[in-house]
């Protein structure tokens, strides 16, 4: 089996990746959707802290398999090691189709509606093709090049997100919203409704265990890959609370229910008609930052994938750079059959399911491992064992079962993605490649 490349991200850049792989489509987007079912700003609020609170468990559990199994590869790696290597090839599959490519083509939706909305010209569809292949020859030059755009445009990112908190919380006439419990919220909280609206609320957070899919390429992995995931998606949580009361506060619900650009619709009513249009254009970068991040990381996987297996060697394959250039050519084809449908809501039902039982799998994981081969070393463990693991396991299957009973056409068709895994994994050599 081929060894990971050369160490050269360090702690800062990790933690960057993990930011900008989180802060992206979801949190400019989903809020609209919420307001569909739910308007209490209690429970839209305490939506976002207990997804940061999930995806916290979920960072401690991925920072102990980081730490103890440290390779390029995420859930394709673990799951080969702690259940079987059609397991791992399974969550491979489906985050080489869907897991990265998916949420690329999203942000790819956004940036197009979000540019259209700033700019005022039609055409949302192109810009989407548009950046998403300009991002991907921006990846094939080399992973330097790549983490200098990576630090460079989170931190754009992160210095918009602050400056529409701290502008939001100042406006003189806030909307009349309700952050403190109030009569009917407990219906609210254990209803069909919250549970479905959770689930967007974890798509927001994906990327909270974007560091373990590079750890092969990251310095000192035991020790900076758990604290990279635990500095991001903390980071984030804040943040994401923060924001949400900001556009509940800055725009009426009705102008925001069932819209896409939130961040748009609340940048005007906080900085005026203009104002509001420079803030779209600096999401968009944000956006970018996040299509670059998963385009970083995403054919990481792959790669893995064609390592081990020689039906899909091509994907192993490195440039003359170390880059796995067939794996993101791969991952873009993909990106732009996805962007074809033109349906951004979709495509989010689409991918949860499978996703979430990734997850479930991977968390689960830390369970298995520590019984099966209790003497291995792991620099990094799960705080509170087996608290967080449990949390996030009992949360998820709630959250799936829900999203199964509403959406039915949508889970089984992801559900569908893993089992098509499955059969790809029979029809492919078992056999570990010699380096």
């Amino acid at each position: 089996m081929r060894q990971d490349g050369p160490r050269t991200v360090g702690l800062a850049t990790a933690t960057g990746i993990v930011v900008a792989n989180i802060i992206g489509t979801g949190v400019f987007t989903c809020l609209g959707f919420q307001l569909a079912e739910i308007q209490s700003g209690f429970a839209l609020l305490l939506l976002w802290v207990i997804g940061g609170v999930l995806s916290l468990c979920g960072a401690v559990s991925y920072g102990e398999l980081s730490a103890a199994l440290p390779r390029s590869g995420g859930e394709y790696h673990f799951l080969s090691v702690i259940y079987h290597p059609a397991v791992g090839f399974m969550a491979g599959f489906v985050s080489a189709t869907v897991g990265f490519a998916a949420p690329v083509a999203l942000a790819g939706m956004a940036f197009g509606k979000y540019l259209e909305g700033t700019s005022g010209i039609n055409g949302a569809f192109v810009a989407s093709l548009v950046v998403v292949w300009i991002v991907t020859a921006f990846h094939l030059v080399g992973v330097r090049p790549g983490a200098a755009f990576q630090n460079l445009s989170t931190c754009a990112k992160i210095v918009v997100i602050a400056v529409l908190i701290g502008a939001g919380l100042l406006i003189p006439n806030k909307q009349p919203v309700q952050f403190t419990p109030a009569a009917g919220d407990s219906s609210v909280l254990f209803g069909p409704a919250f549970a479905v609206a959770l689930v967007y609320v974890m798509y927001s957070y994906s990327g909270w265990n974007a560091a373990a899919y590079i750890a092969g390429e990251i310095k000192r992995p035991a020790v900076n890959v758990p604290r990279s995931l635990l500095l991001g998606t903390g980071l984030v949580m804040v943040v994401y609370t923060a924001l949400n009361a900001v556009f509940l506060l800055a725009a009426p619900i009705e102008e925001l229910r069932g819209q896409l650009e939130i961040g748009l619709i609340a940048g005007k009513h906080i900085f005026g008609e203009q104002g509001g249009r420079i803030v779209g254009g600096i999401i968009c970068l944000g956006l970018l930052s996040a299509i670059s991040s998963m385009t970083w990381i995403g054919p990481r996987v792959t790669m893995s994938m064609g390592e081990d297996h020689w039906l899909l060697r091509f994907l192993g394959r490195r440039n003359s750079h170390g880059i796995p250039a067939n794996a993101i050519l791969s991952q873009s084809v993909i990106v732009t059959l996805l962007l074809l449908t033109r349906s951004f809501e979709l495509v989010v039902i689409y991918i949860q399911f499978s996703l979430l039982l990734c997850s479930l799998l991977t968390v689960a994981g830390v369970v298995v491992l520590r019984r099966r081969r209790p003497d291995l070393p792991r620099p990094s463990r799960v705080w509170a064992y087996p608290l967080p693991v449990v949390v996030f396991c009992g949360t998820t299957l709630w959250m799936m079962a829900y999203l199964l009973y509403s959406h039915p056409a949508e889970s089984l068709f992801g559900l569908s993605t893993m089992v098509l895994g499955l059969v790809v994994y029979r029809a492919a050599d078992r056999r570990p490649l010699v380096a």
